[in-house]
């Protein structure tokens, strides 16, 4: 009868271990996956929203009119050349919002993946 028993308490141990591997290895396999940011893909998304971000600001503002239209948004002026709050002015601010979006996009995916390898490293 111990026989029996020591032999199924073997087999027991090694379903567990044989669980347990797979498990590593599937948190493993997920963990590549994941973790890791395609800065392209964040880029292009920050890009985007910046272009977008600045051509409706500015378009907004266009279209609400007044004596004075946007002095705050016209201060992009010192930072966009050709930049003006006026209709062909959305359109270079748009240029410009999707530029520094996509490197914006580009450094954040490329510190967190920076980040996330220093932290499975140790």
């Amino acid at each position: 009868m111990s026989t029996n028993d020591d032999a199924e308490a073997l087999f027991r141990q090694q379903i567990e271990a044989t669980k347990r591997d797979s498990v590593d290895e599937d948190e493993e396999l997920i963990r590549h996956a994941v973790l890791k940011l395609d800065g392209k893909i964040v880029g292009l998304v920050m890009g985007v929203l910046g272009a977008l971000a600045i051509f409706v600001a500015t378009n907004w503002l266009v279209l609400k009119g007044g004596d004075v239209v946007g002095p705050h948004l016209g201060l992009l002026d010192n930072f966009f050349i050709g930049y003006s709050v006026s209709f062909v002015g959305s359109l270079v601010g748009a240029v410009y919002g999707f530029i520094i979006g996509f490197i914006g996009g580009l450094l954040i995916g490329w510190l967190y993946n920076a980040v996330v390898s220093l932290r499975h490293r140790g």
